[in-house]
């Protein structure tokens, strides 16, 4: 939801505007949004919708245009958006967050971009205000003498903000884009002498003279012709710099624009020491544990108005993953990165092959250097190398942030303008920065933090030659370990006395390996756990397969050398594990998926995966949940290619009997969503939970993996695996509903309608309609369900039916069709009695109150909800139950009976609180705080709803 006052007043929502209605309407809205979240008076209103003497009755109409403009509002949901429209006495209040204002977004953009030290920063935020203007302010409304006085304010501060955005274009030197900009809106406000002055200004910096003076005795004679004046000073002061021929102040350089004022309208925070070209740098001593004889690390002095730390700044952040473990040699690489990393705004650059060791020199070098970085360190796998794909960067940017401790609402929507006060955040700190994986070199400009003092540390595959053009990035690359390294790094994993017993095979060891220190670790491994085999023994053994792994699609033969080797000498069973492994669609494993993948059990299937750790194969990340580095994945990917389809089958029907009995203990008495798939193989063994709590987390923590397995499903022609999988995850839909949980289903209803399975189909409607209600996309969701509730009847599902009917009651309940949605729920009510299912019955109940309590019929409400509450025993459907609670304690405030109202709302908000259902409780919350001053009850609000905005 959004409301527009920079141009024609209006209501935006998922569906489309509002139908606000006439004139006078809008005004209201108006003169409520520009005073938004406090009371304004009726005799204010009459004065924004009358310019005469008002009408008798003008109370009377104010009245019913607040009573429709209400009425709208809670039709399009506002109460979810925080949007209230409050009578207080004599007055009227619109309670609603800023950020759905788009005049408040327009002032807290310009506030931003006066903040910004860096003038293309400036123009960002700049441009991204101006674009929320659509026309001229408070359009469509009758503008009674308040409503004009403040779209006239409106309209002079776009102004300001047009001649602020050309003045910053005039320090960047891009003359030709200030005139422009300034050429339109002088033909709109030809008499606005500051306008023309601007625009004569970079008319004649863009080496036009001749246009700039000719604006001016045009600007002249129409000042003389329309207004019997002259020219004021600022067009006088310009005309006169024209003729004198004064350059005016230079551009600033594109390597220095970090570090000098945007021009007078943008006011600088550094100090004269700090943007001095020729500042002296300083040597700091060698940090400790540095390698002797190491440059020291050059520091510029920090300035003493900008300190390296701020008292108001939050405590330092630190994103950095742990250190490397049995880290080895590259003293030279990190004596490298030491010198990279000193002088001013440095962007060090590590590249080198997969399976290298970048990134363990980024966090070794980050680790041992923590003392420069007093404000922090922050870390940013960028994945550009990665199946998963690449994080969105405005992903990124909110993490950064968000740890830097920006609120989340003001965390800009677009990536530029993130960037923009990500480098304005850094200007004043001493950070280091870790872009891990990153692609190409666009993606790392927009995470360069604006800092002199800031480090910024990437690593690549790529050799990323455009950074180093733009950004001066000091590339450090990264080759294979040294022969002298690699067996320093065999001795610290077989210890030096069987390294020294054996020198020269050693070495050999290492050369073989590729000097890649994956390689050199598996082998090791091997070596570790039988000390009775010879180095020379398994290097010449590793000689003889070094060609003939060809087929892995990397350029190094020794990572696969080693793992044949490693794989060669492994019992049966572990390498049979190992190679259905390679099949796994999802990202990790525990033991109940590698023995679905095998076929064997859990206890089999985690011994195979302990041994596999030992030989570092997997790794363990957490207890009992393991992964694969990519190339090794690859590569047990090729051991036995014919299993894939078995291998996918058998994790496939694992998760569906895994994701049944999660939802059989998160929403017990649950109608099952269906019948098992034809060919169902069943597990030899299935996770048990204990209690809800356990399965909702499984459900969380599976749900990429459970995501994945969907697509390969589908992929593999398995549709009926495909949208079975999604829609078990239903109760986790359910309690975060508005997760991004559409393009999942989508993907299940594609499979339903693949499979011609109307039973499916239906069912995955039923859920995305549900799903695309609370996105706030009613229509669309109204478009799906109408389909739902005939497929359910084709294909001989009355329960489904009757949950089809309640969503499509919901979505027609929010598109203000009340009538026809007490039908739909009354309908469904039937069909579950007639099924004797209580849980449908419960669901269509609830939402029968609702509608009932929508309709001011409290009493029907009432007796609705105490007869779903008599359906299900307390503790079960703790969310329903708490729902359920929320429409008595309301539907008793609407009877005038108030303590019993309280009483119940409260006992609803800690239900929903005890079960960690944060929606529930912010609902009835914003009930008491809106009924009774108790303190508690904010206080409570604003604890669950910073849990519903954090939540993973």
């Amino acid at each position: 939801m959004e409301f527009r006052l920079l141009g024609t007043v209006a209501v935006e929502t998922y569906t489309g505007p509002l139908p606000l209605g006439p004139a006078k309407r809008r005004s209201l809205l108006a003169a409520l949004l520009l005073s938004a979240n406090t009371p304004v008076s009726v005799g204010r209103l009459t004065d924004s919708l009358w310019d005469d003497t008002p009408p008798s009755q003008a109370r009377g109409v104010i009245q019913g245009h607040v009573s429709r403009l209400r009425a709208l509002l809670v039709g399009a949901d506002a109460e979810a958006y925080g949007v209230e429209l409050a009578t207080l006495g004599d007055a009227y209040v619109l309670r609603a967050p800023e950020t759905l204002v788009d005049a408040q977004r327009f002032e807290e953009l310009l506030m931003l971009a006066r903040e910004q030290r860096s003038p293309g920063d400036t123009v960002l935020m700049l441009k991204e205000a101006l674009s929320l203007w659509q026309g001229p302010a408070l359009s469509g409304a009758f503008a009674g003498p308040p409503l004009k006085a403040a779209a006239h304010s409106l309209e002079e501060s776009r102004l300001a903000t047009v001649e602020l955005l050309a003045r910053t274009y005039g320090t960047l030197g891009e003359h030709h884009r200030a005139a422009a900009l300034l050429s339109a809106e002088t033909a709109a406000h030809p008499l606005r002498e500051s306008l023309a002055a601007e625009l004569m200004l970079a008319l004649y910096r863009a080496g036009r003279q001749s246009e700039a003076l000719d604006r001016f005795h045009r600007t002249r004679r129409l000042l003389a012709d329309e207004l019997g004046i002259d020219p004021g000073p600022k067009l006088a002061d310009a005309y006169a710099l024209i003729l004198r021929g004064d350059p005016g102040p230079p551009a600033v350089a594109p390597a220095a624009r970090a570090r000098v004022s945007s021009g007078p309208a943008v006011p600088s925070t550094a100090s004269p020491a700090s943007t001095e070209v020729g500042a002296v740098p300083v040597a700091e001593p060698p940090v400790a544990g540095d390698t002797a004889g190491a440059p020291p690390v050059v520091r510029r002095p920090p300035s003493s108005a900008q300190p390296a730390v701020h008292p108001a700044d939050p405590l330092p952040v630190d994103l950095l993953p742990r250190a490397p473990r049995g880290f080895q040699g590259r003293t030279a690489e990190l004596a490298a990165l030491t010198r990279a990393a000193a002088g001013e705004s440095p962007v060090c650059l590590v590249t080198g092959p997969a399976g290298v060791g970048k990134t363990a020199l980024a966090l070794q070098w980050a680790h041992r250097n923590e003392a420069l970085f007093p404000d922090g360190r922050l870390f940013a796998d960028l994945r550009g190398f990665s199946e998963a794909g690449e994080p969105a960067q405005i992903d990124v940017l909110r993490e950064f942030l968000l740890a830097l401790g920006v609120p989340p609402r003001r965390v800009p929507e677009s990536a530029p303008a993130a960037a923009a006060l990500f480098r304005s955040l850094t200007g004043r700190r001493r950070l280091l920065v870790v872009l891990d994986n990153a692609r190409d070199s666009a993606t790392v400009r927009a995470l360069l933090p604006g800092g002199t003092d800031c480090v910024t540390l990437v690593t690549s595959r790529h050799r990323l030659e455009g950074l180093i053009a733009s950004d001066a990035a000091r590339p450090v690359p990264l080759d294979t370990l040294e022969a002298d390294d690699g067996t320093a790094l065999l001795a610290g994993v077989l210890g030096e006395e069987r390294v020294l017993a054996e020198p020269v095979a050693a070495r050999r060891l290492a050369e073989l390996c590729g000097g890649l220190p994956l390689a050199l670790r598996v082998t090791a491994a091997r070596l570790a756990g039988r000390p009775q085999w010879t180095l020379a023994a398994l290097a010449d053994e590793l000689a003889d397969e070094r060609g003939r792994l060809a087929f892995l699609d990397v350029d190094d033969t020794g990572v696969a050398a080693a793992l044949r080797l490693t794989v060669q000498h492994l019992p049966p069973d572990a390498v049979h594990q190992f190679a259905r492994l390679g099949h796994h669609p999802g990202g990790h494993v525990d033991p109940y998926a590698a023995a679905a993948l095998a076929g064997t059990d859990p206890v089999a299937a985690a011994a195979a995966l302990e041994r596999l750790a030992a030989a570092h194969l997997v790794s363990e990340t957490a207890p009992g949940r393991w992964v694969l580095h990519d190339l090794v994945r690859l590569y047990a990917r090729g051991l036995d290619p014919a299993a894939a389809r078995e291998a996918l089958v058998g994790v496939l029907d694992h998760g569906i009997a895994t994701a049944l009995a999660a939802a059989d203990t998160a929403e017990p008495g649950g109608e099952p969503c269906f019948v098992l798939p034809d060919g169902f193989r069943r597990p030899a063994a299935v996770r048990d939970f204990a209690d809800r709590a356990e399965a909702m987390r499984w459900l969380s923590a599976e749900r990429e993996n459970l995501a994945l397995a969907a697509q390969a499903a589908r992929d593999a022609g398995l549709e009926d695996r495909a949208w079975r999988i999604i829609l078990l995850q239903w109760p986790q839909v359910v309690w975060r509903v508005r997760d991004n949980w559409t393009p999942l289903l989508e993907l299940a209803l594609e499979s339903a309608r693949a499979g011609k399975d109307a039973y499916a189909e239906s069912r995955v409607l039923t859920l995305l309609g549900w799903v695309l209600t609370e996105e706030g996309r009613a229509a669309e969701a109204a478009a799906l369900l109408e389909h739902s509730p005939r497929l359910a009847r084709e294909a001989g599902d009355p329960l489904g039916e009757a949950t089809a009917l309640i969503n499509l009651a919901v979505v027609r309940a929010e598109l203000g069709e009340l009538p026809a949605a007490t039908e739909n729920c009354a309908r469904a009510v039937e069909l579950a009695r007639r099924e004797e299912d209580r849980h449908t019955e419960m669901l269509a109940l609830q939402h029968l109150a609702r509608m009932r309590l929508t309709a001011r019929r409290p009493e029907e409400a009432l007796a609705h909800a105490r007869t779903a509450l008599d359906l299900g025993p307390e503790h079960e459907e703790a969310a329903r139950r708490s729902l359920l609670l929320a429409i008595c304690g309301e539907a008793h405030l609407a009877l005038g009976q108030e303590d019993d109202g309280v009483r119940l709302l409260d006992r609803a908000a800690r239900e929903a609180e005890d079960a960690g259902y944060d929606e529930g409780a912010v609902r009835a919350l914003e009930v008491l705080v809106r009924t009774t001053a108790e303190p508690s009850y904010r206080v409570r609000h604003e604890r669950s709803a910073l849990r519903l905005a954090t939540a993973p």
